[in-house]
């Protein structure tokens, strides 16, 4: 990592996947407010259009939503994407899972399809966007408890699995990518504990100061993509900068 630039003062346009969330909301409105054009998007594509946020509208489960809303970006192609979206538990309440005993094959599909596999088609599209001979950065929000090494508790299979899932395609991206755009940097982000949707089932077991506000959490993103050189590309890093371990 550097401070020896500011990437976000040379990025002219941006494209959040997962817009509607908490996080993702809050990163595009920081994007916004830096006087960057965000592409902002999510499954219903609401928002109010301006010079600065062009809401847009996908469906992580249909690979033609995706391709359609890359293409429309291609009159303004953004230098940061990041892929906001993930899962932890279904709807219904349905996981994580804490024992072996709870594994279903169709849970662990639709998790891994939600956390790995959209994330993957997302890129699949919007990497030739990316300029070439300029620097950009393409983030998917990844999770402390998809490392490997760093697994001291078990449990939580399909979100566990599902995210190393998810690091490894970012790493085998960066490789790819190091071939032909030769400033490109491909991260995984670790959030924190974040006051969303998919932290609410389980804030009630946190210790007092360890869940942060969205819009914090995102600021703190920001400043981790803003210090990462192309020699960080392929690595995954929590909110404070750390690099987490595979």
């Amino acid at each position: 990592m550097t401070d020896s630039d500011d990437f976000l003062s040379s990025v002219r346009s941006a494209a959040i996947f997962g817009a509607s969330g908490g996080i993702g909301q809050a990163l595009t409105d920081l994007l916004v407010k830096r006087g960057i054009h965000v592409w902002a998007g999510s499954r219903a594509g609401n928002g109010q259009q301006s010079a600065h946020l062009t809401p847009f509208a996908f469906d992580l489960t249909d690979e033609q939503s995706v391709q359609e809303a890359a293409e429309t970006m291609g009159e303004n192609p953004p230098q940061l994407v990041i892929i906001a979206t993930g899962v932890l538990t279904l709807a219904g309440g349905v996981g994580p899972e804490r024992s072996y005993r709870k594994l279903d094959p169709a849970v662990m599909a639709k998790v891994f399809y939600l956390n790995t596999i959209g994330p993957a088609i997302i890129a699949k599209h919007i990497v030739p966007l990316l300029p070439r001979k300029e620097r950009s950065v393409l983030a998917a929000l990844s999770a402390r408890v998809g490392s490997i090494t760093d697994n001291g508790l078990g449990g939580w299979h399909s979100y566990r699995a599902s995210k190393a899932a998810l690091n490894m395609l970012l790493k085998n991206l960066a490789i790819e990518l190091a071939r032909t755009h030769k400033q490109a940097i491909i991260a995984g982000l670790h959030p924190g504990t974040v006051d969303s949707d998919l932290s609410k089932p389980f804030q009630s077991n946190l210790v007092d100061g360890q869940l942060t506000e969205p819009k914090e959490s995102a600021r703190k993103l920001l400043a981790v993509l803003n210090g990462l050189s192309a020699d960080d590309s392929g690595s995954v890093f929590a909110y404070d900068g750390q690099l987490i371990a595979p």
